[in-house]
């Protein structure tokens, strides 16, 4: 759908400002798409986030904080996360072995579980939604990328 029929506005201040809209826009839909499927298993994308994280480093433990510095959404409170994710019992959380001050966290097999079937969702719904091929996500890729250059 254009993004004109989507918001229904033909009024832009330029084909830049567009873009910037029309990402918005595209994150948004997607993120509502790949929702729909996370409530089916009780978690948010942000919880499926931090599960995604720890899987990466499983079975090693990860601190809170370098879970945070690896989420999407920067402004997550992951340690209220974890809360959840821990109540639901998809992590565990340990007391650091060299610094008891750290929270460590891993994933629970039940986590693990829930991480295969969700990412099995979730990669559907990019197959279906995402309608472009290999060399048209490339060059996507790199403008999204030129576009976060000045990221801090």
């Amino acid at each position: 759908m254009k993004l004109e029929n989507a918001i229904q506005s033909t009024k832009f201040k330029s084909e830049v400002h567009k873009a910037g809209l029309n990402i918005l826009y595209t994150a948004w839909w997607l993120k509502t798409k790949s929702s729909c499927e996370l409530k089916n298993y009780g978690i948010t994308h942000e919880q499926y986030n931090v599960l995604r994280i720890l899987k990466g480093k499983h079975p090693i433990q990860m601190c809170v904080r370098d879970i945070a510095g690896r989420m999407i959404e920067k402004n997550s409170n992951v340690p209220r996360i974890i809360d959840r994710l821990e109540l639901k019992k998809l992590v565990i959380r340990t007391q650091g072995e060299i610094d008891g001050r750290q929270t460590m966290i891993c994933l629970t097999e039940e986590g693990i579980n829930i991480l295969d079937k969700t990412t099995l969702k979730l990669d559907k719904i990019f197959d279906e939604y995402i309608a472009i091929n290999e060399e048209e996500a490339s060059v996507l890729n790199g403008l999204l990328e030129k576009v976060r250059e000045k990221e801090i």
